[in-house]
């Protein structure tokens, strides 16, 4: 039986707030499984653990949807980090 590598968050930090601690995604999805968007929230232990590919999902919907994510540097990290 096959593993699935599911260790990564997408971490977001505002470029212009040096010193806050940055937000993590909170994926919502429906009954189904399906992919529906994303929250982002201060506490890293709630933040959703994904795989590489749901991970850039989270990235590709934010920077379509949020409005001003030219403000924010988004990246994929390990949970460890």
């Amino acid at each position: 039986m096959e593993t699935i590598d599911q260790r990564y968050l997408v971490q977001q930090k505002k470029r212009t707030e040096e010193g806050k601690p940055p937000v993590f995604a909170k994926v919502m999805r429906s009954k189904e499984g399906k992919f529906e968007g994303v929250s982002f929230i201060k506490n890293k232990e709630k933040a959703t653990v994904m795989t590489v590919a749901e991970a850039q999902e989270v990235i590709d919907w934010a920077a379509q949807k949020k409005g001003n994510a030219h403000e924010y540097d988004t990246k994929v990290i390990c949970v460890g980090q």
